[in-house]
């Protein structure tokens, strides 16, 4: 009976591909970070999404090394960005100061709109009566705040006399926060 041995190209081919198989793993083995020259490996050797921020150093990044075109909002800063609106209007209807107005008008009596860059119908209103200036408000004085039937940018403000309720031009300040 003929024993069963491997040819000598057998006992190669296996060789090869136990080499080949373990390389990787002896690679990560033998190569470590103390291995590597500092400032050798660069952005093109490292795969998207392979590191995350325990992997950096603490304040190892500098702002000088982030591409601020690809970074999104972040959603909290829709305040910091300037979502809040105001307006300060006097009894005439003219707008004195504000932010993102486009105008704002006395349409009758005791009764302005105030029109805004934006669509503020779904956001918050609040409004005081208060003078433009740095004089103290009026006495006995009422303010109502609606959005808009005829413009989505608009807002519609009521100023009233807080003892008869008959409407009176007052100046007020008007808050939108969306």
């Amino acid at each position: 009976m003929r024993r069963f041995l491997p040819s000598p190209a057998m006992v190669v081919a296996v060789v090869a591909l136990i080499a080949s198989l373990s390389g990787s793993a002896v690679a990560a083995l033998v190569i470590t970070g103390k291995s590597i020259k500092n400032g050798t490996v660069t952005g093109k050797d490292i795969r998207n999404h392979s590191l995350r921020g325990s992997d950096m150093k603490h304040d190892g990044i500098g702002g000088g090394s982030v591409k601020e075109s690809t970074l999104g909002p972040v959603p909290s800063a829709y305040l910091a960005a300037g979502s809040v609106r105001f307006a300060v209007v006097n009894a005439a209807g003219q707008a004195v100061r504000g932010r993102d107005i486009s105008s704002a008008a006395r349409t009758s009596e005791g009764r302005y709109q105030v029109i805004f860059n934006a669509n503020v119908r779904s956001c918050g209103y609040y409004a005081t009566i208060g003078d433009a200036s740095a004089s103290a408000p009026p006495s006995h004085s009422e303010i109502s705040v609606s959005s808009l039937g005829s413009n989505v940018n608009g807002v519609a403000v009521r100023t009233q006399n807080g003892g008869n309720g008959n409407q009176l031009d007052r100046s007020f300040h008007l808050i939108v926060m969306c």
